[in-house]
């Protein structure tokens, strides 16, 4: 039976003082004179400023300390090292919870929200609402070790029911995700449903089998299509050719930074704030770094390539995942809108469905209390 084995983030001067010195030399390509400078990638005078704040405000070792705040360990499980916390809060062994990031966030998502879930009583919340928590790092991103080539999100979920059933002693729990954690969680519900009890998505992964079958849903896949052809060049590259990134990135943490911010201010909802005020400069570094400081921002990119490999997401004639699936539409998404309930209903069983106020992609760390208290509210109700 794989056993775990306690890990601390560890990085040293020499070592941030390296990345910091290749900011500093970075040679600023030309940048279009337009009024909106997002519109042609990463806004210059933005990635600009993150530069400097990288160089001059930045406390690395501030963000060690917070990185290591929680309990953290590393299983070897099939060929994988797997990173992960392990947050035993105030349900004392009961109602685990496993909580999955995607690209380009990491396990660092979920900071904001983790300890709310996990001891509510501290925030004001009822105990009984508490949580064990298990926030993995994903094959090939941040700590857990790099596979040989790209792996998917049907595999990954086959590692993470080994880790909550055979290393943490899980018989049965639940999962939450979005981004390619949503689809790793769709994975767990749809090939692992008598361990994985019930799912919580704040992004649909499965497609059903048989197209749009009416109008509402055929207005969707175009407006999907067409969002792609404007914001889904990064998917397209990945999913194919993740390598041409690969050598253009390496040892160049800048633009390793200016590719991460770019989907983090495409996929947020700024109608009522800024981009700062979504994501402070000192959190989106810290996110960042564990791309640059693990030389994980390549086989993080491999992940779309093994999304390819591994078959899609389009589920075959008369499959569903039938794990009970909750799903929280947050409306600030602008790439990966919510389907009509009436296509999701064809991939999963559904059994509820939030349309939240405000927030985006990145939802438990853009919006982490609404994402706390939609959580909390799904966990009740299972």
């Amino acid at each position: 039976m794989p056993k775990s084995t306690p890990f601390e983030v560890e990085w040293t001067a020499a070592q941030v003082e390296a990345v910091l010195a290749q900011v500093r030399a970075y040679p600023w390509p030309p940048a279009p004179a337009v009024p909106d400078g997002w519109a042609y990638g990463c806004d210059t005078g933005y990635l600009q400023d993150l530069c400097r704040h990288w160089t001059e405000a930045y406390d690395w070792r501030a963000a060690v300390a917070d990185l290591n705040r929680f309990p953290q360990f590393t299983a070897r499980i099939e060929d994988f090292d797997l990173h992960f916390v392990h947050l035993v809060g105030e349900a004392g062994g009961r109602r685990p919870l496993i909580l999955t990031h995607g690209w380009p966030g990491s396990h660092y998502e979920f900071w904001q929200a983790a300890e709310k879930l996990a001891f509510p009583s501290r925030h004001g919340g009822d105990p009984a609402d508490a949580f064990d928590l298990v926030i993995p790092s994903l094959p090939g991103f941040g700590f857990s070790s790099k596979p040989p080539r790209p792996v998917g999100q049907r595999l990954t979920a086959r590692l993470f029911n080994i880790l909550m059933t055979q290393v943490l002693g899980y018989e049965t729990y639940l999962a939450q995700g979005g981004d390619w954690g949503g689809l790793v969680t769709s994975w767990l519900g749809h090939d692992h449903g008598a361990h994985a009890k019930a799912i919580h998505l704040n992004m649909i992964g499965f497609r059903p089998a048989g197209g749009p079958q009416d109008e509402a849903e055929i207005g969707w896949i175009q407006r999907q299509q067409g969002m792609m052809d404007v914001m889904g060049a990064y998917f397209r590259l990945q999913a194919s050719k993740p390598q041409s990134l690969a050598w253009m990135a390496a040892g160049n943490p800048v633009g390793q930074a200016a590719w991460i911010t770019e989907r983090f201010h495409d996929w947020a909802d700024l109608s009522a704030k800024s981009l700062d005020e979504a994501f402070p400069k000192d959190r989106l570094l810290t996110n960042i770094m564990l791309y640059v400081m693990t030389d994980s921002f390549t086989t993080g990119a491999w992940y779309y390539r093994g999304l390819i490999e591994e078959g899609g997401v389009a589920l075959k004639a008369g499959e569903r995942c039938e794990t009970p699936t909750a799903f929280a539409n947050f409306p600030g998404e602008p790439l990966y809108t919510a389907p009509p309930r009436s296509w999701a209903e064809r991939a999963y069983n559904i059994v509820r469905w939030t349309d939240m106020p405000r927030g985006g992609h990145f939802a438990a760390m853009e919006e982490p209390d609404l994402f706390v208290g939609e959580v909390r509210a799904w966990g009740r109700s299972v």
